[in-house]
């Protein structure tokens, strides 16, 4: 029957297994699908960081690199990447494990966000913005920039 109720009512195969669960009726419990939401409960934590990271990027590489758009969409950008860093700091806390796959997630992150600001303008072959610096709340490129044009 839970088994069913996956199909036909998630909402309520959640209640129900929770319900299960608290008043120890382990036999009741649908564990094949319980592991399986289990397990992409990991990978949707997983993939949330990499978008956020991935987004942070763009950001990031366009408030640096972008010197057109920077006037007129900067402070956007900065706005965003205030709230993108807080959101990844936010799951890292709630899931400090994720911690360790940062310099991997980072890495695909990197690539994508080159891509894809990759359409909108030329990046010069020394555009690079480290894991550290793109997680440091006090780090932003607009002050790197100055610091290059001095």
């Amino acid at each position: 029957m839970s088994s069913n109720r996956y199909e036909t009512d998630y909402h309520q195969w959640i209640k129900e297994t929770v319900n299960q669960l608290r008043e120890r009726h382990f036999h009741e419990v649908d564990w094949d699908n319980l592991i399986e939401e289990l397990d992409n409960m990991v990978k949707s934590d997983k993939r949330a960081v990499l978008t956020l990271l991935t987004r942070l990027l763009e950001h990031l590489l366009k408030l640096s690199y972008w010197e057109v758009e920077k006037d007129r969409s900067g402070n956007h950008w900065a706005a965003e990447i205030v709230n993108f860093r807080a959101q990844i700091q936010h799951r890292l806390e709630d899931s400090p494990s994720l911690k360790a796959e940062l310099e991997m997630m980072y890495a695909k992150a990197y690539s994508v966000a080159v891509k894809s600001v990759s359409k909108l303008f030329s990046l010069p072959n020394d555009a690079h913005i480290s894991l550290k610096q793109a997680l440091d709340e006090d780090w932003f490129v607009v002050e790197e920039c100055k610091s290059r044009e001095s």
